[in-house]
This record gives C-alpha cells, sequence and structure tokens, in this order.
C-alpha cells in the first residue's frame, strides 16, 4: 500500500465525494424534523423525546458495529445498505405523524449512522494508513461540511417551493450518489489490517488487542467523558433554536433552519482546514480545548439573541466546536489506539458516549424549555461544556502527549502503554 502522498485520485476522489454526499443522505429530514413535527401540533417535550429514542438507539449500535467494520473486509457495504436503508425510513414520516411511526424512523435512521460513521473511518484509514490519516480525514470532513451546507441550503429552498416532501426526495438523490461514489473506491485500495489499526498485515491474528484494550486506555476514556458532557449540551442547541426563534417570529420555518445549517457548516468548512493543520502542528488537545470553550460562549449567546439575525453568531459558533471536534476526535482516536487493531471499535466506543449525551440532549432540553422556557435551557445546555472544560485541564498533562497529531516513529502501540503519561 503506498503513503498517503501516493495514493492515486482514482481512490481519494471517490472517498471525498462519498463524504460530501452522504452528509445529506445521514441526516434526511434531520434538522428539519422539529419544525416538521411543530407543524403538525406536536409539543418541544414529545419533540425531544422523539429524537432522543433514536440516539439511543444509534448509541447502541456503535460499538458492535465498529467492531463488524473491524473483522469485515466489505467496509464498503457498511456504508451503502445502511444509507439506502436510512432514507426508507425517513420516508416513513410522509406516510404518518404517529409517534411510534417518527419513532421507528428515527432509530433506523440512528442505526445507519451508527454504521456509516466507523466505516467511513475505517476505510479512510486503510486507504492512506496512519501517515495520512489525519490530512486525508481532514478533507473528508470538509467535504461533508460542504454537503451537508449544500444539502440544508437545497432542502430549505425546496421545502419552501414545494414543501416537506421534496426534503425527503433530495435525500433520495443524495443516498444514490453516495452509493455510487462508494462503489467507484476500488475493493482491493483498502488495506484491512492498517483499516483497524494493525501496522503488519502478516501478523495481523497475533496483533490484535482485547476489547479490555479500551478500558485500559486513560487518555481514550477522558475524551470520552468530555465528549459525553459537551454532547449533552450540544445536542439540542440546534433543534431548539430552531423552535424558539420560528416559534415567535414570522417566517418560513424550513427557510430559517436551512439557514442555521448552512451557517454552520460554511464555518465548519473552514474550521475543518484549519483543524487539519494544527493537529500536524500542535496535536489535537488544543483544538479540542478550543471546542470546549465555544459551546459555553453559544449558550449564553443563544438565550438572549432569540430573534432571526441572531443565527449568525450562534450558528458560528457551533460550526467552529463541530467543525473542529470532526477533525480532532477520529484523528485521537485513531492515534491512541494504533497498533491494537482495534480502532474502529474504539471510534464507536467514543460515538457511543457521544451518543449517550446527544441522545439525552433533546429531551432534557425539550422538557426543561416547556418549564422554564428557551433562555434558561440554553444557558444550562452551554454550562455541560464546562465539565468537559475541566476534565481536559486537569488531565492535560496525561493528554497533551497523547494528542499529538503526526503517527509514533516506532511500532509501539499507543492504548497498550501502562503509563498514560508517557502516551
Amino acid at each position: 500500500m503506498p503513503e498517503s502522498n501516493a495514493v492515486s485520485r482514482r481512490v481519494t476522489a471517490p472517498l471525498e465525494a462519498l463524504n460530501f454526499f452522504m452528509a445529506d443522505m445521514q441526516s434526511g429530514i434531520g434538522p428539519f424534523l422539529g419544525v416538521f413535527l411543530l407543524a403538525h401540533q406536536w409539543k418541544s417535550g414529545m419533540i425531544g423525546t422523539v429524537m432522543t429514542l433514536g440516539g439511543v438507539a444509534g448509541m447502541l449500535m456503535t460499538v458492535p458495529f465498529g467492531a463488524l467494520v473491524d473483522a469485515t473486509s466489505r467496509k464498503r457495504a457498511y456504508v451503502a445498505i445502511p444509507g439506502a436503508c436510512a432514507v426508507i425510513a425517513s420516508l416513513l414520516v410522509l406516510l404518518s405523524q404517529n409517534f411510534w411511526i417518527i419513532a421507528l424512523s428515527q432509530v433506523a435512521t440512528a442505526i445507519a449512522g451508527a454504521a456509516i460513521g466507523p466505516a467511513v473511518a475505517g476505510m479512510t484509514l486503510g486507504i492512506v494508513r496512519q501517515a495520512g490519516f489525519p490530512r486525508q480525514n481532514g478533507r473528508n470532513q470538509a467535504f461533508n461540511h460542504a454537503g451537508n451546507m449544500i444539502g440544508a441550503g437545497l432542502s430549505g429552498y425546496l421545502g419552501w417551493r414545494f414543501g416537506y416532501s421534496a426534503i425527503f426526495w433530495l435525500a433520495v438523490v443524495f443516498a444514490v450518489l453516495s452509493i455510487a461514489s462508494v462503489a467507484l473506491i476500488p475493493r482491493d485500495a483498502i488495506d484491512n489490517a492498517a483499516a483497524r489499526g494493525v501496522n503488519d498485515e502478516a501478523e495481523e491474528g497475533k496483533k490484535v488487542s482485547g476489547f479490555t484494550v479500551l478500558l485500559r486506555n486513560k487518555p481514550l476514556l477522558i475524551l470520552a467523558a468530555a465528549l459525553g458532557c459537551f454532547h449533552l449540551g450540544n445536542g439540542a442547541m440546534l433543534p431548539l433554536y430552531g423552535l424558539a426563534v420560528t416559534g415567535t417570529h414570522k417566517g418560513n420555518p424550513t427557510v430559517f433552519v436551512a439557514e442555521t445549517i448552512v451557517v454552520a457548516q460554511a464555518v465548519m468548512i473552514v474550521a475543518s482546514i484549519v483543524a487539519t493543520r494544527m493537529a500536524q502542528r500542535q496535536g489535537y488537545w488544543w483544538i479540542m480545548l478550543i471546542t470546549f470553550i465555544a459551546l459555553p460562549i453559544r449558550g449564553l449567546l443563544a438565550s438572549q439573541l432569540l430573534v432571526p439575525w441572531g443565527v449568525y453568531p450562534v450558528q458560528a459558533l457551533d460550526g467552529i466546536g463541530a467543525g473542529l471536534q470532526s477533525v480532532a476526535v477520529p484523528g485521537m482516536v485513531a492515534r491512541v489506539l494504533n497498533g491494537t487493531g482495534r480502532v474502529n471499535v474504539g471510534q464507536g466506543a467514543v460515538m457511543t458516549v457521544q451518543g449517550i449525551g446527544a441522545s439525552l440532549s433533546p429531551m432534557l432540553g425539550g422538557w426543561i424549555a416547556q418549564g422554564l422556557g428557551y433562555s434558561v435551557t440554553f444557558t444550562i445546555l452551554g454550562s455541560f461544556a464546562l465539565l468537559s472544560l475541566a476534565l481536559w485541564l486537569v488531565f492535560a498533562k496525561m493528554l497533551r502527549p497523547a494528542c499529538l497529531g503526526q503517527p509514533p516513529k516506532n511500532k509501539t502501540p499507543l492504548g497498550s502503554l501502562s503509563e498514560p503519561a508517557t502516551a
């Protein structure tokens, strides 16, 4: 397998196209669900509850799917099949607004996302290996954010022009293009040993660590805990902000929600490029620190700017936080688990803890908003990232070596070191 700078564009171009198109395929109606259900007389508490059900389902499946991605040589199928199923499930929302139909749709979409995330990370690592992963993952995330931005813009326009059904059909088109893109990635271009974090394919069977390596890796555990707190606050921020503004101001709700996404994703494109360069020079610790500072500020701004133009500063901060994390989190997991053979299980485990926070956030935020109002809710949600910030600063001495963006010069698996401070 050639090094990352020699990998053919014939391989990386379809990978980047996949990241672009899968953004809208994964989310479907996604952020538009809240205003869609609000238009059908749903209350914020029930909207948050149904979103939480989907989040819990996705959370439960991320580790099993990560293990399957590690074990399989058919990683492309873990993108194509779940993606198609997610679009079909989303279309059910058009047929009925019954609680259980909506819940089923969100569960299916979340499960599909649990498979696609580790699969794309694994394919990327298998194509470019550790040396090329920070750069290629940064490019992937830039294309993914661009796909989200363009998909949201088109969804807002089509929803305003033709109604909510057009948003679903746009997701179908993006799904077909995603499946076509993944089919263009040559199967033999993916080194399955490298894709799971094993350096020598000939000794793969001997080098694969047990699942307990995840529990012994202290930098990984701290990262997961910090992200769980962050997403407990961040998960509900966008849908609740959309509900708060569209519920009190006139205007087309699909256009406003599209605007919130476009602003955030535009910033994320720039943030992912900056994060890629920072990772190669300073490592991931500073990147994550910035994201944990951004959320409390975003919560305070959201609590005070419940007006249409408030979307620009509020969502710009979302773009900084999520855009930087989209590069830093997969890169750090790949870095600390290099050599263990459990990279994609580790990706799934971190996604699970993120999912715990993100899945509880809409229900928690929805009921707080229903009882105390939106301003108080945004302040409370933003404050959860202060816990993340505290963890990151307290364990800085351990984390900073583990967050270096460059791959290790020796073959010692970072995740198996007994002393995390020297990771």
